[in-house]
């Protein structure tokens, strides 16, 4: 209890949030390396996972791709591009040191969601719908933007959602590189035996990661273009694929 206590103190202390090595600033370098690096992996990894999902081509590279990637422990990478000649552990502008290494290890760990949901998302679009697409005289490119990908886009939300979390969380082992983010105040409260500190900043990579999630989440059911809501009497039911497709503009 008085552990929780001292945490407690730690966190109502405004010290402990002020300074170069406070927990605003660490906070901000935290999520500058989650945003960075979750933009990043999105750039690399959704425009071809999409694109294979519309091809319908692919499937097996998405799925091993994925697994490969949950499979070796961002630690252990992260160590291996430390020690590597590049990137090394050399400072990397607002990223500080061992930055580079340390967005290429968080990079390679969001890829997998991404890739995953953004392959499933376009595979799970009703055949219906894409033939009735194409009866309508779209193009490939046509029916991808504008039948495909926004009845896509809650699955891959889901995909987004799922690694931003996990990024956020798992920027912290940056830290054990003498890198920036709140993993620093973890490793420095618990190297002094200052579990307080070491509390506290657990405490903040918690709270800060549910309300990442709580934001993802109200961001995927926005775009979501078949809004889960209160049944409607079976009379009233409209049928959404052919509402989408019937909306599609024809034009080139």
């Amino acid at each position: 209890m008085d552990l929780f206590a001292e945490t407690g103190r730690y966190l109502l202390d405004p010290d402990s949030w002020t300074g170069a090595g406070g927990l605003v600033a660490r906070l901000l370098e935290q999520l500058l390396l989650t945003a960075t690096a979750l933009v990043a992996a999105m750039l690399l990894g959704l425009p071809l996972a999409l694109w294979l999902g519309h091809l319908g081509k692919g499937g097996f590279l998405a799925v091993n791709v994925s697994n490969v990637g949950r499979a070796v422990p961002t630690f252990a990478l992260l160590a291996l591009l430390v020690a590597a000649d590049w990137p090394g552990s050399a400072d990397f502008g607002p990223y500080g040191r061992a930055g580079l290494a340390t967005l290429i290890a968080l990079v390679l760990f969001a890829l997998p969601p991404l890739i995953t949901n953004g392959y499933v998302g376009m595979r799970e679009v009703p055949s219906d719908v894409q033939e009735a697409a194409d009866g309508m005289g779209m193009s490939p490119v046509q029916r991808f933007r504008r039948v495909e990908l926004p009845l896509a886009l809650p699955v891959v939300a889901s995909g987004v959602r799922l690694a931003l979390v996990q990024v956020w969380a798992t920027a912290t082992i940056a830290a054990l590189v003498a890198g920036p983010g709140l993993g620093r105040i973890i490793t420095e409260g618990f190297a002094r035996n200052d579990y307080a500190q070491g509390m506290a900043g657990a405490v903040v990579v918690a709270l800060v990661a549910l309300v990442l999630e709580l934001a993802a989440a109200a961001v995927q059911r926005a775009v979501d273009p078949m809004p889960r809501g209160p049944s409607p009497d079976r009379d009233d039911a409209v049928s959404v694929p052919s509402t989408t497709v019937a909306e599609a503009p024809t034009g080139s």
